[in-house]
């Protein structure tokens, strides 16, 4: 049993004493729930190496939210967002899953951040029976097996990777290098570079890890520049990928760079400067400014009096996110119980969420089934 494994475990069964306190000074057993108001929960890296995207996709949520609130909240009760900052750490992510339950009393748990952080939690929230919506990860583990109380938003990393690969491979790049994470996230986004090197009878990649949560990427652009790929995938969260990338192209490496949609925040391209022109991005949502998607112009029309947020990926897939869960608690209904939101969100079934399409039922929790390859203009935007 993996460490997080049993770290989870170990709290979840003091969790499970406690679980009788949740709701106590409220008429209604359901935690979370007064007549007023419904208590989401979020442990996410505030402050660590994913710190920006966490503060963009936070406000994205906030700001559906405060819609929703101002036009009367869902059957009369105003959704209240409690946010705990977990460093990017499991072991704190537990500590707060624990905070959020058993004292921040929360209905539901929400826009998680990271593989690792939301792997901790996985056997709590299935002892405690309680949702978890939109994690922020697009790890195999958190779709196969299907885990009943666990509601995934955006595509999974394998499928991002076989995507970038296909698109690269029929332009005739053929040798490529990668720079991967040293945990579950970047050991999962390699499998789904095996399946794409199998498919396309490419050359074994060079592989170059890096310490998680960490930016100590030097040798590791060594490593690769050395092997003189024709592409370098980069499998990293936003601070290292930017060490990376600043770095490969001081040293003289200019061949094609892409990342995942986990670091496409407007802070990480601003904080490239030049270095961010050409740098090839998947993503698993419509570009924001995007005129012909009606979800970016419904994000677009709500920023309009919220001139201070980032009209960013990381915000987008926020408010997307939140979009998802308030319909989910609409459908439980004007007395919400945890299960009614299970069966709210399986109701939902092929839901058009505005030119994009989510999918959920009984026997599904995967979520948007979308995954484009994007390349980053001169002026820090994405291009296509």
């Amino acid at each position: 049993m993996k460490a997080h494994q049993k770290l989870s475990l170990a709290v979840g069964t003091g969790l499970f004493g406690l679980f009788g306190l949740c709701g106590v000074g409220s008429a209604n057993a359901e935690p979370g729930i007064t007549s007023n108001t419904i208590v989401i929960g979020q442990s996410a890296g505030f402050t660590g190496t994913a710190a920006e995207e966490v503060k963009q996709a936070t406000a994205g949520a906030q700001l559906y939210f405060d819609i929703v609130n101002k036009q009367g909240g869902v059957f009369g009760r105003k959704i209240v967002l409690e946010s705990l900052d977990d460093g990017f750490e499991p072991k704190r992510t537990v500590e707060n899953t624990h905070k959020l339950l058993t004292e921040k009393n929360a209905f539901a748990l929400f826009l998680y951040r990271g593989t690792p952080t939301t792997e901790s939690i996985l056997s709590t929230i299935n002892d405690a029976k309680v949702p978890l919506i939109a994690p922020v990860s697009g790890a195999t583990s958190l779709h196969e097996p299907m885990q009943h109380y666990l509601f995934n938003v955006r595509s999974k990393y394998r499928d991002e990777v076989i995507t970038a690969i296909d698109q690269l491979s029929g332009m005739g790049l053929q040798k490529y290098a990668v720079l991967v994470s040293n945990d579950s996230f970047g050991n999962d986004a390699l499998e789904g570079l095996k399946q794409a090197i199998k498919k396309h009878k490419l050359p074994e990649p060079v592989i170059a890890n890096y310490e998680r949560n960490t930016v100590a990427v030097e040798g590791a652009v060594k490593k690769i520049f050395d092997a003189k790929p024709q592409a370098v995938l980069l499998i990293c969260t936003a601070k290292p990928c930017a060490a990376f990338i600043k770095e490969y192209r001081q040293a003289g490496g200019q061949q094609q760079l892409i990342t995942l949609s986990n670091v496409s925040s407007q802070v990480f391209l601003q904080g490239l400067g030049k270095d961010a022109r050409g740098l090839g991005m998947t993503q698993v949502f419509p570009n924001p400014r995007s005129s012909s998607s009606a979800i970016s112009k419904e994000f677009m029309a709500a920023l309009k009096s919220r001139s201070e947020l980032s009209d960013s990926y990381p915000t987008l897939e926020g408010f997307i996110s939140a979009k998802v869960l308030v319909e989910g608690l609409r459908r439980a209904g004007n007395k919400p119980t945890r299960d009614g939101l299970v069966s709210g969100l399986e109701s939902m079934g092929n839901y058009d969420l505005g030119g994009v399409s989510l999918k959920y039922g009984p026997s599904s929790r995967d979520g948007l089934n979308f995954i484009e390859l994007t390349v980053i203009g001169k002026d820090g935007y994405v291009l296509r």
